[in-house]
């Protein structure tokens, strides 16, 4: 079976460079457990490299059945990556409530004290809503992203920070790849193995 050449769609795809706070949609045919289908968060990017998070592979665990000393939450243990996959991670909305979190968006920030976190969790003044945590996190080595995306491996764009931390992530990649315009509606619509079509 003859592979789709991606390059006769380059003149539509968004000119965008990866940078803090944009996301990365995964091509159709891009496999692997982990960046199949995927949308990652980049949390940092410049010339050591770049850092992020999948924001839509969910491990059907629960942070409080691996974090000690953490209450009841609702939200999803998500995997981040497949870097150093034994950590964990935390994007969040609660801003400079939590000391040493890192600016990523406008109201979406990255990390922080872990222990004031829990302490918020525990208290009921930080749910699931505001908070997502991740197992691993996605790292590329200087300049591999860009090669990546220049394979057209990855789509760089921008999305709304309420879809970056909401829970209902199962459409999330072709919500996101529709949003771009008719070429990436029919993208949307490839099958993830391309024989069963």
């Amino acid at each position: 079976m003859k592979q789709l050449d991606f390059n006769i769609f380059e003149a539509h795809l968004p000119k965008i460079k990866p940078a803090k706070g944009r996301i990365l949609i995964a091509d159709p045919f891009l496999k692997g457990p982990y960046f199949g289908r995927s949308i990652v968060l980049i949390t940092e990017h410049g010339t050591q490299g770049a850092v992020g998070f999948v924001l839509n592979k969910s491990s059907n665990i629960y942070p409080d059945e691996v974090i000690d000393d953490l209450l009841s939450f609702k939200g999803e243990l998500y995997i981040g990556g497949p870097v150093s996959s034994d950590t964990l991670h935390f994007i969040h909305t609660l801003g400079r409530k939590i000391p040493g979190a890192v600016k990523i968006t406008d109201t979406i920030y990255w990390g922080g004290d872990f222990d004031k976190i829990k302490e918020l969790i525990n208290k009921n003044q930080a749910s699931y809503e505001q908070v997502k945590f991740f197992a691993g996190y996605s790292g590329w080595s200087p300049g591999q992203l860009e090669e990546e995306i220049d394979d057209n491996s990855w789509i760089v764009t921008d999305i709304d920070d309420t879809m970056i931390m909401s829970d209902n992530v199962d459409n999330i990649w072709k919500t996101s790849m529709q949003s771009l315009g008719d070429v990436y509606k029919t993208w949307s619509r490839f099958p993830e193995d391309p024989s069963y079509n």
